[in-house]
């Protein structure tokens, strides 16, 4: 790429001229991105340091700075705004109108983030600190409240007091794998739940465990999993995670019965069905009449043949956006077994409703705080960064077995 592609503004449908992009550039580039923003004036591209943020940044943090800034953009064209440089008066106006198709604090603050960002990579001043933008923030922060929604937890037990003593109850993760089935979709799902559980790895993490990252342990039941990259790694040190013996043996299960020994651990599983025909007499040669296509095969008898299943297993991991449907069917299987009977349909559905890739974390860490680990042992085993995620995952529990709960718990 030649570095000092410029933009040209102010109100040309593209930004840049075709015949300036260099023939190496696709869409799905940052650079692409950029140079079809609606620009102000005469802009410079520095693709140099465009591309040694692409190198530096997760695929996720680019996909994300991509989408922000494309919808920015849009949102300028239909209200015939400048997107580069944009002016305070224009993101302030961007995040109210934002705030005002239901997004939350969180999400507006990542929309002023990426937009700041984009500024910084083109050297422009960063309209984002103005006491305009930040006041039009704290004015929905106190409409809506700053509180994120959570998903809701999958705990090993359920919502239980004492997990070592208390018997399992509500929605449990014993439960959902105990449903599993034993043909492969069921291997699977029971391998990925119990070792989703056990790590508390985000949906991202856990579809780019392989094979080869399964290590021995000093427990031979047991292994551990070597994660190369998580989210709050961002100089790729890596983290270690534990494999109970139950989910070695749900791994080994899996890897058998499908004949993975190498790459990607979870994986598709398509399911083709036949359904069972019946056995057909041949017949008789001087039935087929000459106003029919002559086929000597009509005299031939077909054998019955029996209903069957089966199954092609990918080369390529599960997407990251299939693992909370994949903890919603279990869910449901489990609830039409009769594996989960403390539930109404009602509760089913309710609860559904709030179940993510993110649920088995958020119910490891709140099954670490109720069996007594201190905050230090809980961020080192989530590989936190800071305790405040932590924290506002146990809140709710920490309400119910807070000081207060236990007084209520006590009075008759």
């Amino acid at each position: 790429m030649a570095t000092g592609t410029a933009l040209e503004g102010p109100k040309t449908a593209v930004s840049a001229p075709e015949a300036v992009l260099p023939a190496v550039w696709a869409p799905t580039d940052l650079a692409w991105t950029i140079v079809q923003m609606r620009a102000g004036e005469r802009i410079t591209v520095d693709e140099a340091l465009i591309a040694a943020y692409q190198a530096a940044s997760s695929p996720h943090s680019i996909r994300a700075l991509k989408s922000d800034v494309e919808a920015f953009d849009a949102w300028c064209r239909r209200t015939n705004r400048v997107a580069l440089p944009a002016t305070a008066e224009t993101v302030a106006d961007y995040l109210d109108a934002r705030a005002g198709k239901g997004s939350r604090p969180a999400s507006l603050a990542r929309y002023k983030a990426s937009i700041a960002k984009i500024h910084q990579l083109l050297d422009l001043k960063d309209p984002t600190p103005a006491p305009l933008v930040k006041l039009r923030l704290q004015a929905v922060r106190r409409e809506k409240g700053a509180a994120q929604k959570q998903a809701r937890p999958l705990r090993f037990k359920g919502p239980v007091r004492d997990i070592e003593r208390d018997k399992a109850r509500g929605l449990n993760i014993r439960a959902l794998l105990e449903s599993c089935g034993d043909d492969l979709p069921g291997l699977r799902d029971r391998a990925l739940l119990s070792a989703a559980y056990d790590t508390g790895l985000r949906a991202s993490e856990l579809v780019a465990v392989a094979v080869e990252h399964i290590e021995e342990a000093i427990d031979p039941e047991a292994r551990l999993l070597q994660i190369l990259r998580h989210k709050g790694d961002k100089d790729g040190e890596g983290a270690t995670a534990y494999l109970s013996p139950r989910s070695v043996a749900a791994i080994a299960a899996w890897t058998e019965a499908a004949e993975i020994t190498v790459g990607p651990l979870f994986r598709r599983v398509q399911v083709r069905r036949y359904k069972a025909r019946a056995a057909v007499r041949g017949r008789p040669i001087d039935s087929i009449s000459g106003r029919e296509t002559w086929d000597l095969r009509k005299t031939l008898s077909k054998p019955a043949v029996k209903a069957r299943v089966e199954h092609d297993i990918g080369t390529m991991a599960l997407h990251p956006g299939s693992i909370g449907p994949i903890f919603r069917s279990l869910i449901q299987r489990a609830f039409d077994l009769g594996a989960l009977p403390d539930l109404t349909a009602e509760d089913l559905a309710r609860l559904l409703k709030g179940i993510s890739a993110h649920s088995t974390r958020i119910g490891l860490n709140q099954d670490l705080f109720a069996s007594g680990e201190d905050l230090a042992g809980i961020m080192d085993a989530l590989r936190w960064k800071s305790p405040r995620m932590p924290l506002a995952y146990n809140r709710n529990l920490a309400a119910e077995q807070g000081a207060a709960g236990r007084l209520m718990a006590k009075l008759v």
